[in-house]
Formats: structure tokens, C-alpha cells, sequence
């Protein structure tokens, strides 16, 4: 962990990791022909699978268990294949043309600083990585006295896990903590820009609403809109549908470790998570083996310890989910499991009264499958953090990982409303 770095020396790392891709127009790998594909699969576990296992397809939702949903990518030479081994199966299409939807999302604005009317339009599309460090800088140096730049560690590719501390009237450091982590999968850009809309709101309402001050002068909080900064470079750069960082691996030629999986707790046990390094929920060969994860860690254990962990939120996308621990048994309950159903429900139609999107709430393991090694499991055992949630954010398949930029906003503003309730119900 790096959190003897000064501000200028971490701006500087921040800079240089960043400036070679802020002037690359994202160039994205080719997914021309490409479908997206969602099958109800019912009582078809086992035939579904045989079709992703036989045609070696990608899934954005494995086909795990009876009366999910599976959403399946699939390349032009085999989508002959693929409607003929699906014939008779419920099968709708979430991407005609997976390419141009990608192109469509891709279209990054110039970004022109936080002043004026662009503090709003931010929030409009989605943006390469070096502007939004530049956006925390930025806003950061717009409350000086009420903010700073924070880094959680580095990536295996040394940039700095860039965060923004804000806190009140009592000054930083003296109160319970509330921690957000975003983009840990880094295909999941909705996270980032939902994280910087709610530290964006904390900060700048912090003068003038009476709600926002009451928050900031009872919480310190700690917001990394991405977490995993080497994965989303990728995406941006390289491959749009990448997951994991970008850590090699030994005797392997795929790259990458989940960093959702990776955590200390139940790593070994089985059926939460692959041991094949090529697989998009491959654990490592070792808990806390990715520098991201054992780095975020350390930061997450050092501020419980020197100011308390109040609530720790990991935030994901896609399928509109609001979940408690825990992640690695569906039988075991966490020792606030009532409190913690009581305000995932507010949570979830705090969030629903805004636009109407729902949420499903519950444990992890019961409300969308067995994970092992995840972060908010970890928090609520080792870190003993207070509130321990994991959220998965718009859509439920329409768009998946895709999601328009046109939803930003919508979403951003109904996650932010959950994140009020939270804060105004958690004792």
C-alpha cells in the first residue's frame, strides 16, 4: 500500500500513467458481426450449456442454474450454429450489432474542465481514463480545504488506485469511514461514472444542503471510482468486453485475475469462482496474489483502524441488484442479516421511486450465485466494517455491460437516492 505518497508525487504517477492513452481514440476490438443473445433457460440448464461449452461461446451471464438468464455472445461464423442449436429455446436478442453498439457508447466528449455549465455534461457519456483523473483533480481542487486526492495502492501496471477523500466540519480523518469501490470489472464503465456522480453531489451540495452537510460532518468518505485502472485502460484501448486486470500467469496464455474473487475469504472453497486462469472468474493461484486486491485491502483494514469502516459498497453492473453478505454460502447469515434485509429493501425502492427501475435485494449467494473471494464478504468478516453491500446497477439485459450513454444520468440519479436513504438509515 501507497499511502505515504504526497499529493504532488501521486498526481505526477497519475499523469504519467495517463497521458499516453488520453490523446489514443479508443480502439476497440473488432466486433463487427458480432450478437448478443439472451436465453430463458427454464428447465434447459444442461442444454444450454452444451451449446456455449460445443461452440466455445463467451456468456456476460453463465446459464448456472434452473430459471435464470443467460446472456450469450456470439461471433458472425457461428451464429448459424448458434440459432440452430437454440431452436425451440426462448431465445431474444439484446445486440444486432454488437459493434456498432460499442461504437455508439465509445463516443467519448472533450472534457473542458469542471467549471461552469461542464460539471453537468460530465455526466452525459463516458470518458477516456486520463479525464477522469483529471475530473477528481479537478474537483478536488475546487474544495481544497474540504477534499483530497487519495490512492488506495497500484495496479500491477503502476498507476495509482485514484480516489477522492471528502469529509466536514470536523475535519478529515476523526470520522467513521464510508467507503465505494467502482470499475472493479473493468467492462462495467456505469460504475465509474455513478461513483464520481454521488461524490460529485456530496461535495459541491455540501454549502447549501442542509441533508449533504449532516452527511459530510457525520462520515468521512473515501470514493474510487476505479479500482482496477489497468483492466479499464484495456477496455478502452484494446478489448471494450474486458473483466480482469492484467496480470499474467504462470504456464497460462490467458491474462488476468478476477479482483472480486481474489479476497481472503473462502478463497479455496469451491463453486464460487474458476481456477483456470482463463476464465472470466479465475481467483489467481493465490489469495491476495493481485496487487489490487491485497492493496485495497490494506487500505480497507488501515482505515478501520485508524477512524472506524461504517459502510462499504462494491459497485457493479449489470442485472439491478441490491445484496448483502453473503457471497460464499447461502445458508450462513452475517451477524446484522435482518438490518442489513430491512435497509436493502429501502435501498432498493429508494431507488425504484425515481425512475421505476427495480431492484431485487438479498445475499449474494441466494439472490444471484456462490462467490468466493469477494470484497464485500471480506469487509464484513476481516475488516469489520459496519454495513457491507454489493450492488448491480441498470440494466437487466436490454443493454448489459453496453449500457447507452443516454442512461447515465437516470442511473446515476436513482443510485444516488438509494445511497441517501442509506446514509439517513443506517444507525
Amino acid at each position: 500500500m501507497k499511502l505515504s505518497l504526497t499529493l504532488s508525487s501521486l498526481l505526477a504517477l497519475a499523469s504519467a500513467a495517463a497521458v499516453p492513452e488520453a490523446a489514443v481514440r479508443p480502439q476497440i476490438k473488432a466486433y463487427g458481426g458480432f450478437k448478443v443473445f439472451r436465453i430463458a433457460v427454464k428447465d434447459q440448464v444442461a442444454k444450454v450449456n452444451g451449446i456455449v461449452d460445443r461452440l466455445g461461446l463467451e456468456t456476460w451471464k453463465a446459464p448456472k442454474v434452473a430459471n435464470a438468464l443467460a446472456d450469450i455472445v456470439v461471433p458472425p461464423e457461428k451464429v448459424a450454429d448458434f440459432r440452430a442449436a437454440a431452436a425451440g429455446l426462448d431465445v431474444t436478442t439484446m445486440h444486432e450489432d454488437l459493434a456498432a453498439s460499442i461504437e455508439a457508447e465509445s463516443r467519448f466528449s472533450t472534457y473542458a474542465g469542471i467549471s461552469g455549465s461542464a460539471n453537468e455534461t460530465w455526466f452525459n457519456s463516458y470518458h477516456a481514463y486520463a479525464d477522469h483523473l483529471q475530473f477528481l483533480r479537478d474537483l478536488q481542487a475546487s474544495y481544497p480545504n474540504q477534499s483530497a486526492i487519495v490512492s488506495s495502492g497500484t495496479s500491477l501496471n503502476g498507476r495509482p488506485i485514484t480516489g477522492i477523500h471528502f469529509w466536514g466540519r470536523a475535519g478529515k480523518g476523526v470520522k467513521p469511514a464510508i467507503v465505494f469501490h467502482g470499475t472493479v470489472h473493468a467492462r462495467e464503465w456505469i460504475t465509474t461514472m455513478v461513483t464520481e456522480y454521488i461524490a460529485y453531489h456530496l461535495v459541491t451540495k455540501y454549502g447549501s444542503d442542509p441533508e449533504t452537510r449532516g452527511f459530510l460532518d457525520k462520515y468521512d468518505f473515501y470514493v474510487f471510482p476505479v479500482v482496477n485502472p489497468d483492466g479499464f485502460v484495456y477496455t478502452q484501448t484494446n478489448e471494450r468486453l474486458w473483466r480482469k486486470n492484467r496480470q499474467t500467469n504462470k504456464g497460462s496464455r490467458c491474462i488476468g485475475r478476477d479482483i472480486n474473487r481474489n479476497w481472503d475469504i473462502a478463497w479455496s472453497a469451491s463453486g464460487g469462482a474458476s481456477t483456470d486462469p482463463c476464465a472470466a472468474d479465475y481467483k489467481g493461484a493465490a489469495a491476495f496474489d493481485a496487487p489490487e486486491t491485497a492493496d485495497l485491502a490494506n487500505f480497507l483494514k488501515k482505515t478501520k483502524a485508524s477512524q472506524g469502516l461504517k459502510l462499504y459498497i462494491d459497485w457493479h453492473a449489470y442485472s439491478q441488484l441490491f445484496m448483502t453478505p453473503y457471497g460464499y454460502s447461502c445458508t450462513a447469515q452475517a451477524a446484522r442479516h435482518t438490518e442489513l434485509q430491512a435497509l436493502a429493501k429501502g435501498t432498493a425502492a429508494a431507488i425504484r421511486a425515481v425512475h421505476g427501475t427495480p431492484f431485487q435485494y438479498g445475499p449474494i449467494c441466494s439472490t444471484i450465485y456462490k462467490t468466493t473471494g469477494s470484497s464485500i464478504d471480506w469487509a464484513n468478516d476481516v475488516a469489520g466494517s459496519e454495513y457491507n453491500f454489493a450492488a448491480e446497477l441498470r440494466d437487466r439485459g436490454a443493454s448489459g455491460f453496453v449500457l447507452p450513454p443516454a442512461q447515465i444520468v437516470p442511473t446515476a440519479e436513482e443510485t444516488y437516492a438509494g445511497v441517501r436513504y442509506l446514509l439517513r438509515n443506517m444507525k
